[in-house]
């Protein structure tokens, strides 16, 4: 299935003829585990004004919904993604401020963060799912965008990788609870360390976690 869905540089490249050059791809990562941060990511690449379907080879040709790929597929796309890139911001939420203003709210600004920390600002942005309020260009929104945007899949490779690696951290710090295994999320072996263990100062405590 994964093979069969390959995010393309469609609404990119109608932005791009329209005259706009940097149109920047959003997503975010970590809404659903129990433990750690949210982590957004956000990318521009330079314009492609190819008129085929195809992607050009001055990008990486594996992208995909970060999702569908294996840890080590994240892994080794991520270096050629920023590389490919004129532009990568990360955002993230640490898990006081998620548990202060709510996950929902978290997300949004973890992605605003990103695009803050962008190396410019984009012309446009294209965004995973939900809509961006009151930035200072437009901002266009897509369901499953990871999944059929390119710009948008990139940067949730880029937020995925981030984030695992910060849960790797995690891992070393409470080996017990198994981060580095299950990156937060609501496994059995995961609750069964919170049953045994409790909650440590990473765990999200607005979130049901038994």
């Amino acid at each position: 299935m994964a093979a069969r869905i390959v995010p393309r540089l469609h609404n990119e490249r109608a932005l791009w003829r329209s005259g706009l050059r940097l149109v920047a791809g959003v997503d975010e990562v970590g809404m659903g585990p129990l433990a750690g941060p949210v982590v957004a990511a956000a990318v521009i690449f330079l314009p492609h004004h190819e008129d085929d379907d195809s992607l050009p080879t001055s990008l990486p040709q594996a992208v995909r919904d970060s999702k569908m790929l294996t840890l080590k597929a994240r892994e080794r796309l991520e270096p050629q993604i920023r590389h490919a890139a004129i532009g990568v911001g990360i955002g993230m939420v640490e898990v006081e401020e998620i548990d202060r203003i709510n996950i929902y709210q978290a997300g949004l600004k973890a992605m605003r963060l990103a695009l803050d920390n962008l190396p410019v600002f984009p012309e446009h942005v294209l965004v995973d799912g939900r809509s961006l309020k009151n930035l200072p260009c437009p901002c266009s929104v897509f369901i499953k965008g990871d999944r059929d945007v390119y710009s948008i899949a990139a940067a949730s490779i880029i937020a995925k990788v981030y984030r695992d690696r910060l849960m790797i951290d995690l891992d070393h710090r409470y080996p017990e609870y198994g981060f580095a295994r299950h990156m937060g999320y609501g496994t059995v072996a995961h609750r069964d360390a919170l049953r045994r263990l409790g909650p440590t100062p990473a765990h999200r405590r607005s979130f049901r976690l038994l």
